[in-house]
């Protein structure tokens, strides 16, 4: 069953820790992020995140890529009954793990 979670569209959330869900969706733009950047990835896991409520959901993830270096992530999620998965709308690199994860 999935939970349903009510919040006002506008401002990004607060932070939060990355959990299964989030990582999947780390994981489904992994591939777009190397085509962006150019890089291959061996590591691409999240660590933290903040949500936006749209006609769908923003997200922006801050994802640790190897060694001491990590990437800030902007993920679209089109509502569910568009059927469409997860796009990847910006990735910044060369960020670190103390950088503020911000827009």
């Amino acid at each position: 069953m999935n939970k349903v979670v009510c919040e006002p569209m506008g401002g990004f959330s607060d932070v939060k820790d990355v959990d299964e869900d989030i990582q999947k969706i780390c994981d489904n733009v992994k591939s777009q992020a190397e085509q962006k950047t150019g890089k291959t990835y061996k590591v691409f896991t999240g660590i933290i995140y903040r949500s936006q409520v749209v006609t769908g959901r923003n997200y922006l993830i801050k994802v640790h890529v190897g060694g001491d270096d990590h990437v800030h992530i902007l993920v679209y999620q089109a509502l569910p009954y568009t059927g469409k998965g997860p796009e990847l709308v910006s990735i910044r690199e060369c960020k670190t793990s103390a950088d503020i994860l911000d827009v």
